[in-house]
């Protein structure tokens, strides 16, 4: 199974994107993306945080909110 994602919440001018998800056991995790306007391609992974857990969505929140100022907490 896949994570699950809940929300993707991104930054006002589209370039920056915050993906809070649910794992298959339950926990959950964020990850922090970026995207290039000029490159076609799609959004990167940026932050290296998809593996860290949280026993809830609002801690997984939290976390990504310390390193992604565009997040209201």
């Amino acid at each position: 199974m896949k994570n699950r994602v809940l929300a993707s919440l991104e930054t006002p001018d589209g370039d920056r994107c915050v993906d809070l998800f649910r794992r298959p056991d339950g926990s959950f995790g964020f990850e922090i993306y970026r995207r290039d306007t000029e490159d076609l391609t799609g959004w990167f992974a940026i932050g290296g945080h998809v593996h860290k857990p949280y026993a809830t969505q609002d801690q997984a929140r939290q976390a990504a909110a310390r390193l992604a100022p565009w997040l209201d907490t």
